[in-house]
């Protein structure tokens, strides 16, 4: 779990990503989500976008995909969410305020 201040400083990290996966009209599926896990392993932080094709809201995937790999949520913000899973044995990104 991440601060409220965790989390606005990854936010303003997030805010120069470009968005790394798209989930589409099939939705969330178990290879997107272990693509997405395998990313965040080495990233950390991830940034989402949903289409307008998709069954899902961005609330809704990012939810489903932070529950399946024991992510966290940073954001969501129309159609882009933020992930963020800190990897503890080399982590790339060093939060403040711990």
């Amino acid at each position: 779990m991440i601060t409220p201040k965790q989390r606005a400083e990854l936010k303003g990290y997030a805010n120069s990503l470009p968005a790394a996966f798209q989930i589409g009209k099939g939705g969330v599926n178990e290879q997107q989500i272990k693509q997405i896990d395998d990313y965040l392993r080495v990233h950390e932080i991830v940034k989402l976008s949903v289409l307008d094709n998709s069954l899902y809201s961005a609330r809704e995937a990012a939810e489903e995909i932070a529950s399946g790999i024991n992510a966290d949520v940073v954001q969501v913000i129309g159609s882009k969410a933020v992930l963020y899973k800190p990897n503890p044995k080399d982590p790339v990104i060093r939060l403040k305020n711990k």
